[in-house]
């Protein structure tokens, strides 16, 4: 997922790597998040866990009769952040136009038909707002953090962001410039290499397997009349959700949505309708050595489990069991991750970092590590031999501490009200609603030891893996050992 953003200090565009199950990027796979559950266990510390989970905010959704949908979790904050969630992203391009959400994404800073770039900045620092942006593979994000009496203006700003882009010919070629300074900056950021490989030869020869930046070849020739077919496309009421968290009053942003937004149309020319084509997972390898880089990046996955599975709990319980490990960490023989304490024990890897990217009719499930070239084959064999653990012998006592673990880890993210009300845009599109903590603690309650042996075996015993790999590599073993080491004889 690449991002960028715009604060009143420093009118920049960052790029960010986010990847699903990390503690940092995966936000738990699935967590719903809420400032006012931590002031709730300041203020009440005698609740009990579950009675401080029913007393989080409703999640409000009110459809517009264009198709927006209007979204938010209200709360006594005095900022609020408000946003415009699209399905658009990668996924819904081409070879010719892919880059063109990232291009587009960009281009929000750029002003509008409104208000020219100096405008559109200076309006923004006079609120002391935060506006931001970020494009994944399918979904493309533009929101505001401000204070709670700004939201009027805030919506208003997004409002015209989203449909007035002034796509000024000036303005993309500046654009151009950025985005293809970018691109040269990918190439040193190896995590993000080495995952756009892992799709790459994952979903070879679909949609997914593209890049989110999209090659430098698009970048220098995208054209006005290539970004408002995309527009034009994609940018509709039904494909949009107005998510807002914090200080906020739903009606009121119901009102504001429908003022600004309420024209946004949800008819399509000809009744061009895009629609998501399959993208099939192939068990495959994609490398790129290179001896010059101090260690490699590896990453295994195998097929997962689209946004809408039940399967993604029992998951995200295994990712949990596996856990992660960073070389700063500390720690050695009682961690409790037996691929961590291996890892710190012998010194076998500087990071690894279990995953699962969701995607409306796929996944990737898998796992990445950082390691010197002396220790790729180790590091492998470990990580592997624990899936088949997971799959034939996993146990209730390490299941029950991997459900503490990760309920903490949701509750931990429970902060802030950007972190809301991404997570109310995010699953709007994917899931249709926004999915309560409290039904996804019974849900986590309700996974057994069985449960969680067959989910593991459905999608990893022997079963074809992907695997991309960058750096010194030469010990990378071939697809046939690796495949291999997807099952155990048992006798």
């Amino acid at each position: 997922m690449r991002s960028a953003s715009l604060t009143p200090v420093s009118w920049k565009m960052a790029a960010s790597v986010c990847r699903a199950g990390s503690s940092a990027a995966g936000r738990v796979l699935f967590a719903a998040r809420s400032p006012a559950l931590l002031r709730l266990k300041r203020n009440q510390s005698a609740v009990s866990y579950a009675q401080t989970l029913s007393n989080i905010p409703e999640t409000q959704v009110t459809t517009l009769d264009n198709g927006l949908r209007v979204a938010s979790e209200e709360s006594s904050q005095p900022t609020c952040t408000v946003g415009v969630w699209i399905a658009a992203g990668s996924r819904y391009e081409n070879e010719k136009n892919n880059g063109s959400a990232y291009f587009l994404e960009h281009l929000a800073f750029k002003g509008t038909k409104k208000r020219p770039q100096a405008a559109l900045e200076q309006e923004v620092e006079s609120m002391g707002a935060h506006l931001s942006t970020y494009t994944s593979r399918e979904q493309t994000a533009i929101f505001i953090k401000a204070l709670s009496k700004d939201l009027p203006k805030a919506v208003e700003i997004l409002a015209d962001v989203v449909q007035n882009n002034s796509l000024e010919n000036s303005q993309i070629e500046k654009t151009r410039e950025v985005v293809l300074r970018e691109l040269q900056e990918v190439d040193f950021n190896l995590q993000e290499v080495v995952f756009d490989y892992l799709h790459s030869t994952a979903y070879q020869g679909t949609p997914l397997g593209n890049t989110v930046v999209g090659p430098s070849e698009n970048a220098k020739k995208l054209t006005r009349a290539d970004l408002l077919e995309y527009i034009n496309l994609h940018y509709k009421a039904p494909r949009m959700v107005l998510a807002a968290a914090g200080g906020i009053d739903h009606k009121e942003l119901c009102d504001l949505a429908q003022r600004h937004l309420g024209g946004l149309s949800g008819e399509y020319e000809d009744d061009v309708i895009p629609v998501l084509a399959p993208c099939r997972f192939t068990g495959s390898s994609l490398g790129a050595r290179n001896d010059d880089l101090p260690l490699a990046h590896v990453a295994i996955a195998v097929e997962g489990p689209s946004w809408n599975s039940n399967d993604n709990v029992a998951l995200s319980l295994a990712n949990t069991i596996i856990g992660n490990y960073d070389a700063t960490f500390g720690g050695g023989k009682n961690l409790s991750s037996n691929v961590a304490r291996a890892a710190a024990e012998y010194n076998l890897c500087q990071s690894f970092q279990a995953f699962n990217i969701r995607y409306s009719d796929t996944g990737l499930l898998g796992m990445h590590f950082v390691s010197d070239k002396h220790n790729i084959e180790d590091t492998l064999h470990i990580a592997q031999a624990e899936w088949m653990r997971l799959c034939t012998s996993s146990t209730d006592s390490e299941l029950a501490q991997a459900k503490k673990t990760l309920k903490s880890a949701l509750v931990a993210q429970l902060d802030g009200t950007t972190p809301v009300c991404e997570d109310i845009g995010r699953q709007i599109l994917a899931y249709g609603q926004r999915i309560s903590l409290e039904e996804w603690n019974s849900r986590i309650d309700a996974v057994t030891a069985k449960t969680l042996r067959e989910v593991c075996s459905k999608y990893l015993y022997d079963k074809c893996p992907a695997v991309a790999a960058v750096g010194p590599i030469e010990q990378l073993p071939d697809y046939n050992r690796i495949r291999s080491a997807m099952y155990w004889l048992r006798f």
